[in-house]
């Protein structure tokens, strides 16, 4: 069964998730540069239409109205994790000792199948198919805002090297019965900023990186895509909405187009000039159900970490990162390059 441990010299805590091991996997090997190499038989991918049987039963589904759960019909589909690395029922207790703390590894582990096609990818999803994942997203999160846990974690992690072990198109939800130290580390420092200058932290990022425009990469009326200051990795690029929101899950259905067209358009830029790298894309929102809930200086976004460089013995032993591409110049790539396939269009 899972179980949180404490490391007791640092506090930050570990998932210990046996299960996790046995997870399938599409991907053969990696070419020269590290890149997968394509070896998926849909025939066999549980996420595939007509394979529904080999996923737990979907707990939400977008589907045809004259469809059943569990069976073709669906646009997206929510499932527990067969190999979840939390169990919302796991019991027990805490155990402490003098050095060691370990909690039960109770919490929410679901896979959102974003789309019926095996080979779809994000940037390129009909638009409305792009909302519908970010509804199914949004939905995810507000049930389980009710459920009692304190974070709720959505991510994407796109090819082997970025951790997905299946190449359908998917996304994650974790939520945890508590706030981990990093994420609890940046909301304290976000109320801090709030105390000093009666601001939001992020609401001046958005207000800085808007006037100079050098770190910009693209923005329409309810979003801004930047690379952070201090990229920690190459191409790294952060979706903030322009409005004040604490929680993602407070986003209104008219905002939802916007969102999914700068995270296609984000998405698709990477895409077309870095063949296509392997990414994670996380969600950072305010903690839920706490004392900490209503954190007004917290604004909620999303991580764009592009998988270009190792994270090695530097980075591990002292928790600073080496980038070696200046956020300035992969903004500037990164536009350049789009408008190079606009230049390329009208030709």
């Amino acid at each position: 069964m899972p179980e949180f441990r404490q490391d007791p010299v640092t506090q930050n805590w570990v998932i210990i998730a046996t299960e996790r091991a046995k997870r399938p996997s599409d991907y053969a090997s990696t070419d020269n540069k590290g890149r997968e190499t394509k070896a998926t038989v849909k025939d066999t991918c549980p996420f595939c239409p007509g394979n529904e049987k080999q996923t737990p039963p979907e707990v939400f589904a977008l589907r045809s109205p004259d469809t059943k759960a569990d069976s073709p019909g669906w646009q997206v589909r929510v499932v527990p994790n067969k190999f979840a690395a939390l169990l919302p029922e796991e019991n027990g207790e805490e155990q402490k000792t003098e050095l060691y703390r370990c909690l039960p590894g109770k919490g929410v582990h679901e896979v959102i199948i974003e789309i019926p096609e095996h080979e779809a990818s994000f940037p390129d999803y009909p638009p409305q198919q792009a909302v519908k994942v970010l509804q199914a997203w949004r939905q995810r999160y507000l049930q389980h805002s009710q459920k009692g846990l304190k974070y709720i974690q959505i991510f994407k992690n796109q090819g082997q090297i970025a951790g997905a072990s299946l190449e359908h198109p998917h996304s994650q939800l974790l939520a945890t019965p508590f706030i981990p130290p990093a994420v609890s580390q940046e909301f304290n420092r976000v109320q801090e900023y709030l105390e000093k200058e009666e601001s939001c932290l992020f609401c001046d990022l958005l207000e800085e990186e808007m006037q100079k425009g050098a770190r910009v990469v693209a923005f329409n009326k309810k979003f801004l895509a930047f690379c952070p200051y201090a990229s920690r990795f190459p191409f790294e690029t952060w979706i903030f909405p322009r409005q004040h929101q604490s929680h993602f899950g407070e986003i209104e259905d008219e905002n939802l187009e916007d969102l999914a067209a700068i995270m296609q358009d984000v998405l698709g830029r990477l895409q077309r000039a870095l063949q296509d790298p392997p990414f994670n894309l996380i969600l950072r929102s305010a903690p839920v159900n706490g004392e900490t809930q209503e954190i007004n200086g917290y604004h909620w976004h999303f991580q764009l970490l592009p998988r270009l460089t190792i994270v090695a013995g530097f980075e591990y032993g002292t928790g600073i990162y080496i980038n070696p591409t200046p956020p300035e110049l992969a903004a500037q790539f990164l536009t350049q390059a789009n408008k190079e396939d606009e230049n390329d269009g009208e030709t």
